[in-house]
């Protein structure tokens, strides 16, 4: 990349993830064993924003996390530190508890999980647009931040700079981040689910209604579909991958297609690009912190054959 990196903004909520492998989703009622414990951080925004660091981009973050005292704020802020992103914006929360999350990942890559958040969290008000907004290239969001975020993603439209919002849960169609965004990066069901029909092409189409934003939704394995500029369904294929652990992997297609929008690059390439970097994160354990470095991403794309290979979906 030539130039200096670019400068994002990711709008989020940090979490202390612990981690258990079992041999299967545990019965209602029952006990499980796990074979292995880890302690990560993760939260989707964070996820994302150690995506887009580790891919080559400079990364701010903001959101809400505990008192100062709380254990799990500590932890996760020394990781954040370590990967190189700026912590300056983190609004603290006194007496408040930064979220934690239990997660039970199969051998198979998928994952359940259960999460604690604070409600007074979402009480957060960000720092000064202005400072937040100097010299930003792109600003990616969780949608579920609507209540603190909106403000701050509207005055970054006004200013020209592309919002991406990256969306793991039904949205209102009266949520304000679905008209502000200028992108919306949606999985399947929540696709469906927000737009109250089945099948993400009519999805797509229902929500193109509602919003000016790009909209495109994510399945896993079988790729992205989404809207070009003339309205038609397009498809991005999923690289085929033996998948270890799929935590994490939607919020690195977020942070890897935010940061190629970032340097210049349309939505086509954003979105290959993102495909190639959430397949990487798919075949190491770790969650957000398996994701990969850019020179991966890129020796990815010019030694793998890009086609239309995936797994059928229904449009």
């Amino acid at each position: 990349m030539a130039g200096i990196a670019p400068r994002i903004v990711c709008i989020g909520m940090p979490v202390r993830d612990l981690i258990f492998r079992v041999e299967a989703e545990p019965e209602r009622g029952s006990k499980a064993n796990a074979s292995h414990l880890s302690e990560i951080c993760g939260g989707n925004a964070l996820n994302a924003a150690i995506a887009i660091a580790r891919l080559g981009g400079r990364v701010a973050f903001t959101g809400p996390m505990g008192d100062a005292g709380e254990t799990s704020s500590g932890f996760i802020l020394q990781r954040m530190a370590q990967e190189g992103i700026d912590i300056t914006h983190i609004v603290r929360m006194p007496d408040m508890t930064t979220p934690v999350s239990a997660i039970m990942i199969e051998p198979s890559g998928e994952r359940t999980l259960t999460i604690f958040r604070d409600p007074g969290l979402w009480r957060a008000k960000l720092p000064d647009a202005d400072e937040l907004l100097a010299d930003c290239r792109a600003v990616l969001v969780e949608s579920r931040c609507a209540a603190f975020a909106t403000s701050l993603c509207a005055e970054a439209r006004q200013r020209g700079i592309p919002v991406i919002v990256g969306v793991d849960r039904a949205m209102s169609l009266q949520d304000g981040l679905l008209t502000v965004a200028s992108h919306l990066l949606f999985a399947s069901a929540q696709l469906q689910e927000t737009a109250g029909i089945a099948g993400d092409g009519e999805a797509l189409k229902r929500l193109a209604g509602r919003t000016p934003a790009f909209i495109a939704a994510t399945s896993g394995p079988h790729g992205t579909i989404w809207l070009n500029e003339k309205g038609q369904l397009e498809e991005t294929p999923a690289l085929p991958v033996q998948a270890v652990d799929t935590l994490g992997a939607g919020d690195v297609f977020h942070g890897a297609f935010t940061l190629r929008l970032a340097e210049g690059e349309g939505t086509r390439e954003a979105l290959r690009f993102a495909a190639a970097a959430a397949a990487l994160k798919c075949t190491r354990r770790g969650g957000g912190l398996a994701a990969p470095q850019r020179v991966e991403v890129d020796e990815l794309l010019r030694d793998r054959p890009w086609s239309n290979s995936t797994a059928p979906r229904r449009l």
